[in-house]
């Protein structure tokens, strides 16, 4: 085989590698950098792209309406409901985690248990004034957005 013809092979066979490893990773994070959130600074109304919003009070409940939602990679979802919140963190971020009062069903069936599943952490990003909690959304195959809510620093 002429060498030219390898090389074509060989540059063909590389693109459709790095193709292959762009499509097997989820979105990247949104703008922003990782912050730590007092939890005065959470207990606010956090809006997502498509107007659904998620209030947290001080008290540690929270009323969401039509927010959206991850449950693993495979499910993007919005959710109204109440609920709890807590807050956790590392040394340099703080996460979100909300507990439904009443199971939401993922899947075919509310009436199968294994298909109720709880929605993903949210991390918090600071990009200027504005805060964000986001959580990684959809199949990574499929490019779907970020789900993100933001509110604006106090």
């Amino acid at each position: 085989m002429p060498r030219s013809c390898r090389t074509a092979l060989v540059l063909l066979a590389a693109a459709l590698a790095l193709t292959a490893c762009g499509r097997l990773t989820v979105m990247p994070p949104p703008e922003g950098e990782p912050v730590l959130l007092e939890p005065a600074a959470l207990a606010t109304t956090w809006v997502d792209a498509d107007g659904g919003t998620l209030t947290l009070s001080r008290d540690g409940t929270f009323l969401a309406d039509e927010v959206c939602v991850a449950v693993g990679w495979y499910d993007s979802l919005a959710w109204s409901g109440t609920g709890t919140w807590k807050q956790s963190s590392n040394e340099e971020q703080s996460f979100l985690t909300v507990s439904f009062d009443t199971a939401h069903a993922v899947g075919y069936s509310a009436t199968h248990p294994e298909t109720v599943r709880k929605p993903d952490s949210y991390a918090a990003l600071r990009q200027d004034k504005v805060l964000k909690l986001w959580t990684a959304t959809g199949d990574p195959d499929n490019d779907y957005p970020n789900c993100v809510l933001s509110s604006r620093a106090r």
